[in-house]
């Protein structure tokens, strides 16, 4: 099966729960240009010191009962970030409390307890479904009817308003092919509108809206095959319906290693007695962007990557900033190690409507891996830019054409000030076309890249191994 994975050292297999319930996208023709970053906010950090002095367990516990509590709406991954920091705050703020990011003992048996309620009221449960290998939480008492499906299991409310399927394909058919059948336009229900869409190396989000509905679903490749799930609800159930996806899809796990967890630690608890959580110090704050090669030891990435770093690394080696900032765009010298792979650009800026791939790296379980996302090309006024589900961290995510060609390099930072179930929805992003990155090389006497000749399209795994040794993480030490 061809794989969207770039074969570089920071790239970790993919463990974390990713959510895309993007139900609030904002539409192509209102698409704003995010703002840039905002400045480093040392309550933030010292916040998150203390949260990830924590086990891990806690961690995570913390941010599903945060989820159950209606506050967070991101994935349980036990890393600290602004979504964790104002979810603590908001619930902090209807007992008067310090708006710090911080849970003391009190505050956390709190939580625990009003999340605990939730679950209860719901009557949410971890379960093997032995049809399809998942383990998944079911809210038994919202979906008390339970039948089996062609391919898996199915729960469904009384009313049949709500309905959740498991599914299992046995090794053959692509995450990718897949992927495009749920994407593709319906010409048998035109209510129905795609409202955000993810693919990535081992799964692929999907969510939507019908004229009087809305749907989730999740797919997974793994050795054994495609597992997921999907859940479909009538618009007017939103308002409990919404959380409650968050909160299956972050339990949901497609191939289980180990024993099925007691009940005990699938509902969190918090310690009844423990000293009060403390500021541990600030640690340096660090900003994450995304570079491509130009050159063997230069990467061309967006200006706001690199704004305000006090040190840069390249793909886990020393870097430099050459010259200034130019047209949004910024060279950068990288020291040491093997000369990297330079692509041929194409001579054309990305053409409105035109289907596109990005290639960035993401959050995945603490650690940096690599994503390929779909994209668009559009126009902000005229302006080229992309549309696309970029994240932050993701500023300089290069913009390939289907034969793999570079056409360009996103110049604005996604902001982190509107996520949705964790995630930034589809936004448009300006982008620097290729005659851009030539004309800046040549300013800084490097020679510019060849333009590369028309193709036939490739599939998205297939640009992904094309482009992989082009595609450099960026960190920025501020």
């Amino acid at each position: 099966m061809s794989r969207a994975r770039l074969p570089h050292p920071s790239t970790q297999p993919m463990r974390a729960v990713v959510l895309a319930l993007a139900l609030l996208g904002a539409p192509l023709a209102n698409a704003q240009v995010p703002p840039p970053a905002a400045a480093p906010n040392p309550q933030l950090a010292a916040a998150q010191a203390s949260f990830e002095s924590l086990p891990e367990a806690e961690r995570k516990a913390i941010q599903t009962d945060l989820i159950w509590t209606g506050h967070f709406n991101g994935a349980a991954s036990g890393s600290y970030g602004p979504l964790t920091f104002r979810a603590i705050n908001a619930l902090k703020a209807a007992a008067r409390g310090a708006p710090d990011g911080m849970l003391n003992p009190a505050e956390r048996r709190a939580l625990a307890q009003a999340a605990q309620g939730a679950r209860d009221a719901a009557g949410f449960r971890l379960i093997a479904d032995e049809k399809t290998g998942v383990r998944i939480g079911i809210p038994a008492k919202i979906l008390p009817k339970r039948d089996l499906s062609p391919s898996g299991s199915r729960w469904q409310s009384e009313d049949g308003k709500v309905t959740l399927d498991t599914s299992a394909t046995p090794p053959g058919e692509t995450l990718e092919a897949v992927f495009d059948k749920a994407t593709a336009p319906t010409p048998n229900n035109p209510g129905r509108k795609i409202t955000y869409k993810l693919l990535r190396p081992d799964f692929f989000v999907v969510t939507g809206e019908t004229p009087t509905g809305k749907f989730y679903r999740r797919l997974a490749a793994g050795p054994s095959g495609l597992r997921g799930f999907s859940i479909g609800y009538d618009k007017t159930l939103s308002g409990t319906i919404d959380k409650l996806v968050i909160a299956i899809a972050s339990s949901f796990e497609p191939f289980p290693t180990g024993p099925m967890p007691a009940a005990s630690a699938v509902a969190s608890a918090a310690p009844a007695t423990g000293p009060a959580v403390t500021t541990a110090p600030v640690r340096v704050t660090e900003r994450h962007g995304v570079g491509l090669a130009v050159a063997e030891r230069v990467v061309v990435t967006a200006a706001a990557a690199i704004e305000g770093c006090r040190s840069l690394r390249v793909g886990g080696r020393v870097a430099r900033l050459r010259g200034s900032p130019d047209g949004g765009l910024a060279l950068l010298d990288v020291e040491g190690g093997p000369a990297f792979s330079v692509s041929a650009l194409r001579a054309e800026a990305p053409a409105e409507h035109e289907s596109l791939v990005l290639v960035a790296f993401g959050e995945e379980s603490g650690k940096r891996a690599a994503v390929a996302l779909p994209g668009q090309g559009v126009r902000i006024g005229a302006v080229a830019a992309v549309f696309a589900p970029l994240q932050p961290g993701q500023a300089g995510a290069p913009v390939f054409d289907r034969q793999g060609r570079p056409a360009g390099l996103v110049t604005t930072n996604p902001s982190d000030k509107v996520l949705i179930a964790g995630i930034a929805p589809q936004r448009a992003y300006t982008v620097a076309g290729s005659a851009a990155l030539q004309g800046l090389m040549s300013r800084a006497g490097l020679t510019t890249p060849q333009v590369a000749a028309s193709g036939s399209d490739l599939s998205t795994g297939a640009i992904v191994d094309k482009v992989a040794r082009s595609v450099l993480p960026i960190l920025c030490g501020l």
